[in-house]
C-alpha cells in the first residue's frame, strides 16, 4: 500500500526557515516525480491545490512556481526514501497545509504541477507563518 507521510511542519516567524520532508512508504519515490502542493485555510476545499514545486524522478531536476522561485528548494534523499521541502524567508501568505504526491509521469515542469497529475497524496502538514 502505498503511503505518504509528510512532517515538519509548525509555526514560524515571517522571514524564518522550514524543511519538510515526504517519506513514502510502500513506493520507491526516485521512480517518480513528487510534487508539493499547498491549500490555505478558509479556501474551498473543492478549489484546486496551489503547486509548489517538483522535482523529477529520473534526473532530479526541479521546478518552481512563480512565488516560491529562490525561496523554496526541493531534493530527494533516495537511500532514505525521503524527498524534502525546504522554505526560506517565509511570508504569512506561504500559510497553508502542505502535501506531497506521487506522479503519473516522471515530468516536472509548468506542465506538469497540476493536482490531475498526481496520483498518491499525502495528509498534509500545516505550515504557520505570523508573529
Amino acid at each position: 500500500q502505498v503511503q505518504l507521510v509528510e512532517s515538519g511542519g509548525g509555526l514560524v516567524q515571517p522571514g524564518g526557515s522550514l524543511r519538510l520532508s515526504c517519506a513514502g512508504s510502500g513506493v520507491t519515490l526516485d521512480y517518480y516525480s513528487i510534487g508539493w502542493f499547498r491549500q490555505a485555510p478558509g479556501k474551498d476545499p473543492g478549489k484546486e491545490r496551489q503547486g509548489v514545486g517538483c522535482i523529477s524522478g529520473s534526473d532530479s531536476s526541479t521546478y518552481y512556481a512563480d512565488s516560491m522561485k529562490g525561496r523554496f528548494t526541493i531534493s530527494r534523499d533516495n537511500y532514505k526514501n525521503t524527498v524534502y521541502l525546504q522554505m526560506n524567508s517565509l511570508k504569512p501568505e506561504d500559510t497553508a497545509v502542505y502535501y506531497c504526491a506521487t506522479g503519473l509521469s516522471d515530468g516536472c515542469g509548468p506542465l506538469h504541477l497540476y493536482p490531475a497529475d498526481f496520483r498518491s497524496w499525502g495528509q498534509g502538514t500545516q505550515v504557520t507563518v505570523s508573529s
